[in-house]
C-alpha cells in the first residue's frame, strides 16, 4: 500500500496515511487516460456553431447570365459556393458532440489519474481543511505553506462554502467535491491537495 505523509494548514506534517492499492496504486493506462480526457471535452463543448448553405443564403434565385455565348463560366447562382456571399459548402450545423464512456472505462481512468498524482508525488493530504470565515489571503497562505504547485486543485469531501470562496479569486486554484471529481480536472492541476476524510471517500466509491 502506498504511504503519503499528512499536514495540517501551516505545512507541518501530523502522520501518515495508507492508500489503497487499488486506487491509489493501479498501474497508470494512458489510454484509457487519454479516452477520458477527449471525453470531458466532448461533453463540454456547446456545439451551437452554424452557417448557411447554397439553399440557406437569401438572393441568386435567377441564373446571372445565359448558359452560351457571353465567353464567361456558366453560372446558376449567384450564392453558389465560389461567389462571394455564397454559401458554405459543408455548412457546420448546430449538433450534440457529448457521448457516453462505458462504465469500467471510467472507473479505470479515474484509478489511473489517482495514481499518478501519488506515483509523481503530486499528492498533498491534509489533516482537515476549514476557514471561520472566506478569506482569500488566508487560503492563499495555506496553499503556500503546504507547498501547493501553481495549479491546485482542492477536494473536499463536503461541501464548505468557506473554503469554496476562499479559493474562488485565487488563479488556477480550483475547488471540487469527491461526488464531481473528474480525470480531466486532476491531470491539469499540478496539486492534487485533498482532506483526509475526502481520501477515505475516494477509497469507497472507487474501491
Amino acid at each position: 500500500m502506498p504511504k503519503v505523509n499528512v499536514y495540517n494548514t501551516l505545512g507541518e506534517q501530523v502522520g501518515e496515511i495508507e492508500l489503497r492499492e487499488d486506487v491509489f496504486g493501479v498501474e497508470i493506462n494512458q489510454h484509457v487516460l487519454y479516452e477520458a480526457v477527449k471525453n470531458h471535452l466532448a461533453n463540454r463543448r456547446q456545439g451551437t456553431q452554424s452557417a448557411k448553405t447554397r439553399a440557406e443564403v437569401r438572393g441568386g434565385g435567377r441564373k446571372p447570365w445565359r448558359q452560351k455565348g457571353t465567353g464567361r463560366a456558366r453560372h446558376g447562382s449567384i450564392r453558389a459556393p465560389q461567389w462571394v456571399g455564397g454559401g458554405v459548402v459543408f455548412a457546420p450545423k448546430p449538433r450534440d458532440y457529448s457521448y457516453k464512456l462505458p462504465k469500467k472505462i471510467k472507473r479505470l481512468a479515474m484509478k489511473s489519474a489517482l495514481s499518478s498524482k501519488v506515483a509523481n508525488n503530486e499528492i498533498i493530504v491534509l489533516e482537515e481543511l476549514s476557514l471561520d470565515q472566506p478569506k482569500t489571503k488566508e487560503m492563499v497562505n495555506i496553499l503556500s505553506n503546504i507547498k501547493a504547485g501553481k495549479k491546485a486543485l482542492i477536494v473536499m469531501d463536503e461541501k464548505d462554502v468557506n473554503v469554496i470562496k476562499s479559493a474562488r479569486n485565487i488563479p488556477n486554484v480550483q475547488t471540487t467535491l469527491v461526488n464531481t471529481l473528474n480525470v480531466y480536472d486532476i491531470l491539469n492541476h499540478d496539486s492534487f491537495i485533498i482532506t483526509k476524510d475526502a481520501v477515505r471517500k475516494v477509497e469507497e466509491v472507487y474501491a
